[in-house]
Order: C-alpha cells, then sequence, then structure tokens
C-alpha cells in the first residue's frame, strides 16, 4: 500500500537528543524510527519496525532454511527452573525480577536456556528424536547498569535464540558448526561487516564459544586479529607463557626508601636515580610488579577480597578480570575493605603479605571435611610471572619497596589469572604473528553449552541400548535489534541514514517539490506505478513543506533512492533520480520514470546477497 508522507507517523528532528552518544541513536531518534521511553527503553515507530521487520526476515529465513523449527515463549517465566541451574542469583542484579499476587517468584528472561531444555524435555524421549534445533525471535530484559549507545545496549532488547539438542559431542559439533555457517549467510545478507572471535563462555557455561563482531570504533568489545588467522575477543586471550628464567645470579631481595613515588612512572625515575641497577640496565615499569585490589561478590552475597599482580608496564583490565572470574562481579576495592586488612598497605602492597607468603595464612576444616585457606588475603598473578622472574613491588610498609624480589625464590602465588591489558603487537597464542587490536559491536555469540543445563533439569533420552543418556547442547544467539543498530552505525553519512536496500524501510521515496498541480499530479502518479509494480514506495505528498525540507528529510530517512519531481518538469520534462548511498543523480523524462526507476531497484535488489547467493 503507497504511504503518503502526509498521513505516516514520520516526525523528523534538526537537533541531536541529548542523551545521544553514538551516531545510531542520534539518526534512528531524529529520522523518527525509534523514541526513548526510559533509559534503555525505547518505543518502535513504524519505520523502525519496517527495518526491524526486514532484519529479523533474513534472520529467519536463514534458520529456517537450516533445519531449526521456530518457537515463541513468553518473556515471563516462573523462577523455579532458573534457581535449579543457579542462574536466579548468578545472574546478579542485571536479572528483572518480581512476585506475583501470591508471592510466587518470576523473573522478565534475559535469556531462554531453561525453557527451551525444559520444552525440549517434553517433547523428546528417545536418540531417534535428535538431533533437532528450535529457536524464537523475542524480547529480551536485563537491568544494565548503564544503558548506552541507543539500541547497542538497551535494558529491553530483540534477539533470536536458538538450541541445538544431541545425542552426542559430536552431533553437537556438527550441530555447531550448521549454526555458525547459518550465522555468516544471516550477517552478509544484511549487508553487515563481521569477524568470529574465540570468546568466552561466562556464565552461560560450556565448552567453547566464538562471538560475531561488526567493526566499529564505537564497538564495547575489544579484539584481537593476527596476520596469520588468529581472532579472539580481548577477554579470551591467553597469555605466551615465558620458561622460567634462571635467578641463580639474581641479588638477594632488599628493602629500600621510596619516597615521593606514588605512581609507577614516578617510582621507576627514583629507583634509576637513587638505585641504579648493578648489570647496568636502566630500571623500567616492566621490571615492577604491581598488585591491585579488588573486591570480589559471589553469586551468594558473599565477598572477599583479590589481590591481582601484573607487570607495572600493564593495567588491570577490568573486563579481563570480570570474565575470568565470573559469575562474581567485581569492584575496586574501597576505603572499608582496607580497613579489615591492616596488612594490606596502600600503595606498598607485596606478596609477603598476601596468599601462601601471608603469615596469617592457615588452614581451618569445614563440617563437610572440605579443606579451607582462610586469614589472608587471596593472591593471583599474571602469567608473564613465571619462577625466576625478579620484580621491584611493595615492602608493605609506607614509601617502602623491595627490589629483587624473585619468583619462586622469595614468593609464591596462589594460581594465574588472566587480567592484564592486551596490547597491539603481543604474540598470538597460537604463534600465528603479533596481534592487532580492534574495535566492535556483539552481534552474535554461540556457544557450546554441552550438558551444563541437560545435567541440572534432568534431561535425558534412550539411547540405542535403552540407556538415559543426557542430552548435548549448544545455544546461539544473535542481537536483532543491536544488528539494526550496527547497519545504522556502518551505513550513514553526515546528512542521515543510507539503507542498504535489503533491509530500507521503503525502496523509493517520490518528492513532490514546488507549488504546481502538475508536479503533485505526476509525483502521484510516479508513486502509484511503483506501487503497482509491487515497490515498497514512500510518496511525500506535503504541499506547505519547503523542498528545502523535503530534501532533508529525504537524506535523513535514507531511502536507497530517491525520485525528485520538481521544477525540470515544466521545463525540460524530466525527473531526477538520486541514489542515497553513491550519491548519483541523473535526469530522466518523466515518461520514462517508472521504468527507470524499476530498473534502478531491480539493479540494487540484485546485487544485494541473497539466500541463493550464499548458500
Amino acid at each position: 500500500m503507497l504511504q503518503t508522507m502526509s498521513t505516516a507517523f514520520i516526525r523528523t528532528l534538526r537537533e541531536d537528543p541529548a542523551d545521544a552518544e553514538v551516531d545510531s541513536h542520534k539518526l534512528l531518534v531524529r529520522a523518527a524510527y525509534i523514541r526513548r521511553m526510559a533509559p534503555g527503553i525505547y518505543t518502535w515507530l513504524p519505520l523502525g519496525l519496517g527495518v526491524l521487520r526486514k532484519v529479523e526476515a533474513i534472520v529467519r529465513e536463514e534458520m529456517n532454511a537450516m533445519g531449526a523449527q521456530e518457537v515463541h515463549f513468553p518473556p515471563l517465566l516462573p523462577a523455579e527452573p532458573y534457581k535449579a541451574t543457579n542462574r536466579w542469583e548468578e545472574y546478579g542484579p542485571t536479572l528483572f525480577k518480581l512476585q506475583d499476587r501470591k508471592g510466587g517468584d518470576y523473573l522478565l528472561a534475559p535469556t531462554h536456556e531453561e525453557m527451551f531444555t525444559l520444552l525440549a524435555k517434553d517433547m523428546f524421549s528417545s536418540y531417534k528424536d535428535l538431533p533437532a534445533a528450535i529457536y524464537q525471535i523475542q524480547t529480551k530484559y536485563r537491568d544494565e547498569a548503564r544503558p548506552r549507545a541507543g539500541l547497542i545496549r538497551g535494558r529491553e532488547f530483540v534477539m533470536k535464540d536458538s538450541y541445538s539438542f544431541d545425542v552426542d559431542d559430536a552431533g553437537l559439533d556438527a550441530s555447531y558448526l550448521r549454526h555458525r555457517a547459518a550465522y555468516e549467510r544471516i550477517f552478509t545478507r544484511m549487508g553487515l561487516e563481521y569477524v568470529p572471535v574465540n570468546a568466552m563462555a561466562g556464565a552461560m557455561g560450556g565448552s567453547h564459544s566464538e562471538e560475531f563482531l561488526h567493526p566499529s570504533p564505537i564497538g564495547e568489545d575489544t579484539f584481537v586479529r593476527s596476520d596469520g588467522g588468529y581472532a579472539a575477543n580481548a577477554e579470551a586471550v591467553t597469555t605466551v607463557v615465558p620458561d622460567p628464567v634462571d635467578a641463580s645470579n639474581e641479588p638477594p631481595a632488599r628493602v629500600v626508601d621510596t619516597p615521593d613515588a606514588p605512581t609507577i612512572d614516578s617510582l621507576v625515575d627514583l629507583l634509576n636515580n637513587e638505585y641504579p641497577r648493578e648489570d647496568g640496565r636502566a630500571w623500567t615499569a616492566a621490571d615492577t610488579l604491581k598488585n591491585v585490589v579488588v573486591t570480589l561478590t559471589h553469586p551468594d552475597g558473599s565477598t572477599e577480597l583479590l589481590v591481582v599482580g601484573v607487570p607495572g608496564d600493564r593495567e588491570v583490565d577490568m573486563k579481563r578480570l570480570e570474565a575470568a572470574v565470573a559469575p562474581a562481579e567485581v569492584a575496586m576495592a574501597g576505603e572499608e575493605d582496607f580497613e579489615g586488612h591492616p596488612e594490606l598497605v596502600r600503595g606498598y602492597i607485596g606478596p609477603a603479605a598476601i596468599g601462601p607468603n601471608s603469615e596469617l595464612r592457615r588452614v581451618e576444616t569445614a563440617e563437610d571435611g572440605t579443606e579451607l585457606l582462610t586469614g589472608s588475603v587471596r593472591y593471583l598473578l599474571d602469567p608473564r610471572v613465571v619462577d625466576g622472574t625478579s620484580w621491584v613491588t611493595g615492602a608493605n610498609a609506607v614509601k617502602k619497596h623491595v627490589l629483587h624480589l624473585v619468583k619462586g625464590r622469595d614468593f609464591e602465588a596462589d594460581g594465574t589469572i588472566e587480567a592484564a591489558e592486551v596490547r597491539e603487537g603481543d604474540p598470538a597464542p597460537d604463534g600465528s604473528g603479533p596481534l592487532k587490536l580492534a574495535r566492535g559491536i556483539e552481534i552474535g555469540h554461540i556457544f557450546a553449552l554441552g550438558r551444563k543445563y541437560s545435567e541440572a533439569l534432568g534431561f535425558t533420552v534412550l539411547d540405542e541400548n535403552g540407556k538415559a543418556s543426557v542430552v548435548t547442547m549448544g545455544s546461539y544467539g544473535i542481537g536483532v535489534t543491536r544488528a539494526l543498530a550496527a547497519l545504522a552505525e556502518e551505513y550513514h553519512d553526515e546528512h542521515g541514514l543510507a539503507w542498504p536496500i535489503q533491509v530500507a524501510p521503503f525502496h523509493v521515496q517520490v518528492l513532490a517539490t514546488g507549488k504546481d498541480d502538475a508536479v503533485f499530479e505526476a509525483a502521484s502518479a510516479l508513486a502509484a506505478q511503483l506501487d503497482a509494480a509491487g515497490y515498497e514506495v514512500l510518496y511525500d505528498d506535503r504541499r506547505k513543506v519547503s523542498a528545502g525540507v523535503k530534501f532533508a528529510d529525504s537524506e535523513l530517512l535514507g531511502v536507497p533512492f530517491t525520485v525528485v519531481v520538481g521544477r525540470d518538469l515544466a521545463k525540460e520534462g524530466t525527473i531526477e533520480i538520486r541514489d542515497r548511498r553513491s550519491g548519483d543523480r541523473r535526469s530522466v523524462r518523466v515518461a520514462d520514470g517508472a521504468a527507470e526507476v524499476s530498473a534502478a531497484v531491480e539493479e540494487a535488489l540484485a546485487a544485494a546477497p541473497t539466500a541463493a547467493d550464499v548458500a
């Protein structure tokens, strides 16, 4: 049905919304695709829904093509299944929890693993029922602490989540690869550049996972690539561990005064001026061991202090740290945390007061016989801190540091942790070359879940021998609204949006620019012809709106082709066809207008990747 601007639910804005930080957020609001209702919560307007439905259609077509079947769960769910898998607590404050009038616990689903597992458990009883894959496209809810960037990190969002069910690990591997290939087709058809990277499974669990990232400077995820083909989210990068060092010639550890050295840089300067190295080499930040104190809050509400030791030339990456200690939540230790641990001298913390080195460390036996280490703060080291390496670090006394403190000779730790920042040029874990850093928007994530949820919820089928076998699962998500936002980030210019034709809300916008009735009659006739030919047409029929405003609105809305019917109609008998993305303009005779526009649209549709192209 032909849509006219005079009746369309479209009201564009000339100014960016005050809370918008990124271009997609600014333009989607200004162009009347979405409107903010509350932080991280948006109303979808007709233009936005038009794009959203086309993105969903691509997802749905490819999921159906790979053999998955669609279901639809409610977003309001009972708490019991999530309690059975411990995620009622593990999700922490991001979970929207509520109670009904009878006091029963419910939640607004952030994801539906438990529901899919229970549904499949109800439907499948034999290995003959497997493999199987089911999916939904559904609204999800997460109480983000800091909603940002419009649709990219909201509290309500649309997601496609699918799940595979197999009787063994070989089946899971095959299902995982089928989904991975489907994701590559989906993002190719959308026109989105993507990079599959190794990722952390996090609270989802499982043996393996990959993220699909859209490279973008506004992305929240840092990822790395090597020329040799390695790719991973920065959280999943593992450090290349150096060999142990022979420390037999290392001088004995000694404590020195270090006044006026509150930072690593000032400490290095003081060391080079007051305590030059015996070997003649200058001290650097890489010679120092920085001990960072954080507080972990576990899902059961308990808290503990943790000290993380990293080389002084690197910072602790909080996202890597969070991934390493998940599902616990992490915060920097505060004043009250230090008050309860006088052995921790802020700014001068050294290994002697923490971990297995501390005199406070003792072993206690719990009622169930479990041995517990208590009394001192746990100490985890960066993997680069290997036996034999020598460090300058805190001496656990104000304005004092210790030199030549050797790992393995003078101190130990409770283990290692991947928490230090990843840098450009660091070696790839697989030996494929130096790493390059980039930013990306997460648009998809796939997990080889294994048996975590099926074991927790008692999902078994009878195998070939009639014995109960725990089903193995995969979980596969696409952020549908995130993908739309990523498209808006990718396809825009200083004037507005510029959608790829396969996801655009309309194929063509016809503008009547002028006051003559003949202009509006010709524009109306052309719009009707294109509509009758099966194209999606937006006709700007507003009579009291200037040509300049119509042009500005057209560029803001981002429809692939604009047809201008205006002053050249009377003078030359021509109209102008504009390609929004390339900027090309050409005049054609009005009598040829419908045919010329149809040809341009067909050419663009043919150039867009289709299911057949990416099969």
